[in-house]
């Protein structure tokens, strides 16, 4: 399914936008995370969302693809200010409330948003994330194997296309679960349309300067948005005890482990993720409009 792109403009702001499906079915709004455009919402995966009756739209967090970029280092924005952006894609398609899904850093601004403005939301789904707001001291960080990965990146020249491409296919590869075998060459792919289409790919780094905004300590437990938590068995970035910690923390919610998962959205875990979410509270609910 071919997805429709429109660019929305608001408070200075540029935001790319991809949307698939009916515009009359329910509407399911996808947050990536960090350093990733929307592209890390695999086309299939939208298409089959979409399919399943929704109407589905990804989107460039600032500082990817060709959304609004600040040059590396000079990051000037917080968590809550990519929140915002998401309220501008939600305002740019005249939707008043909409199922949020937010993947890693994007379930950090799903959980915000979710907080801070909760009638904006049908739900709240969050994907190999950790919770708001919450003493995580006690949980498991990531494995040594994962953080020994990472710290490679400190040394990458970032104006190198074939080294910072390398480096994070390998980072595609530390991240997967152990449930699939790793296609590298389709994260390749990914990666190298990913850098093709960045205003400055380098700006990616900024998402690790972003401040952290209001502070939600001890309000997750009040989080009043239906909300399902979606993690992988084998998570090496955010062990599932994040993902566990985040359920526990709010009343109602659902947990859905995904046996062998890693960091990732895996073709083999489409099927257990799209029919998760149609199967969330207020899955089927009417949109909402302005």
């Amino acid at each position: 399914m071919r997805g429709r792109e429109r660019l929305i403009r608001g408070d200075g702001i540029e935001i790319t936008t991809e949307a698939f499906g009916d515009p009359e079915n329910p509407p399911v709004l996808l947050i990536m995370g960090v350093m990733a455009s929307m592209l890390w919402w695999p086309e299939g995966f939208c298409g089959r969302l979409a399919g399943a009756g929704h109407f589905v739209i990804r989107y460039d967090n600032r500082d990817t693809g060709p959304s609004t970029s600040r040059a590396p280092g000079e990051a000037d924005y917080s968590f809550d200010d990519m929140a915002d952006d998401a309220l501008r894609v939600l305002d740019g398609y005249g939707i008043a409330a909409a199922h949020v899904v937010g993947m890693s850093m994007g379930g950090f601004i799903a959980q915000r948003l979710a907080l801070r403005h909760p009638g904006r939301l049908l739900s709240l789904t969050a994907v190999s994330t950790s919770p708001v707001g919450l003493d995580d001291r006690a949980l498991p960080g990531s494995t040594d194997a994962y953080t020994e990965h990472a710290a490679t990146g400190e040394r990458l020249d970032w104006s190198d296309r074939a080294q910072v491409v390398d480096y994070i296919v390998r980072d595609t590869r530390a991240r997967a679960g152990t449930a699939f075998a790793h296609d590298e060459g389709g994260w390749r792919d990914l990666v190298e349309r990913d850098y093709a289409r960045a205003r400055n790919f380098a700006s990616v780094t900024n998402h690790f300067m972003a401040a952290g905004g209001e502070d939600l300590s001890g309000r997750l437990g009040g989080l009043r948005v239906p909300l399902l938590v979606i993690h992988g068995t084998a998570d090496p970035l955010f062990p599932v005890e994040h993902g566990e910690a985040l359920a526990a923390a709010v009343p109602g919610a659902r947990l859905v482990k995904l046996e062998g998962g890693g960091h990732e959205i895996h073709p083999g875990h489409w099927d257990a993720i799209v029919a998760a979410i149609a199967e969330h509270p207020a899955g089927s609910a009417d949109r909402k409009r302005h």
